[in-house]
């Protein structure tokens, strides 16, 4: 008797959180796509003690995987997860003359992104932004400098002699952009994305020279996805 009660309440129990689970869930979606990116990284250190500087350039390109779970309400929600090469670091300006300092630095970068996306998902064009954290394991680095470079003249002069501390990096990165799709020929993205760094690359400790030494880039780049899988629906639009 007790045996077939718990079987009852048990199924019972099951069903309602299944209900509950089907009462949150917005229009399914099962759509995996792999693409492409490619662009440009305009970055910078947060330095303190701070350190005169401008943005450096450098490129920005990758892999980007693609999973989207449902629409809710408007919002076409995804999970995105990239793998990218980045050049990030900073370039420094002298006062008194046209001479400059560059730190190159390379990373292999892991956004883990949530998407939001408004707009046509099959054929047309769709909004959307990007919000995640981002972890970079630092390949490499190099510095340049112009002729008439004068370290001894800086105020601050440890980034000149020494390299990172740090080889892992992680921050906070968000972004938003434009996709038009084509049933046939796939996605193709415009996107302006920030970073905000938040590890210190040489060692913040009171043994260290910089508090602070976090990276923050601006990066535009373009891409291009196309589907693996597509959610069977002729409502999708």
């Amino acid at each position: 008797m007790w045996n077939i009660d718990i079987k009852k309440l048990a199924l019972a129990l099951a069903c309602t959180s299944s209900s509950t689970l089907m009462a949150q869930v917005g229009d399914a979606r099962n759509d995996f796509a792999i693409g492409v990116t490619g662009g440009v990284n305009m970055s910078s250190v947060s330095f303190n003690p701070s350190v005169k500087q401008g943005s450096l350039m450098g490129k920005n390109a990758g892999i980007t995987l693609r999973y989207t779970c449902e629409k809710y309400i408007t919002a076409v929600c995804a999970i995105q997860l990239e793998c990218n090469y980045a050049t990030q670091g900073w370039k420094e300006i002298a006062d008194e003359t046209t001479a400059t300092f560059s730190k190159t630095m390379n990373y292999l970068q892991f956004p883990l992104l949530a998407r939001l996306a408004w707009g046509r998902e099959r054929k047309g064009a769709q909004g959307y932004i990007v919000l995640g954290p981002q972890m970079g394991i630092l390949l490499s680095e190099s510095q340049t400098m112009d002729s008439d470079w004068k370290p001894e003249d800086r105020t601050h002069t440890y980034q000149y002699s020494h390299d990172a501390d740090n080889k892992l990096d992680y921050g906070i990165t968000a972004g938003a952009g434009m996709e038009v799709s084509s049933p046939k020929l796939g996605h193709f993205q415009l996107e302006a994305r920030y970073y905000y760094g938040l590890r210190d690359f040489y060692d913040n400790s009171s043994k260290g020279y910089f508090g602070r030494s976090g990276h923050s880039a601006i990066t535009f780049k373009v891409g291009y996805l196309f589907d693996i899988l597509k959610t069977k629906n002729p409502n999708i639009r």
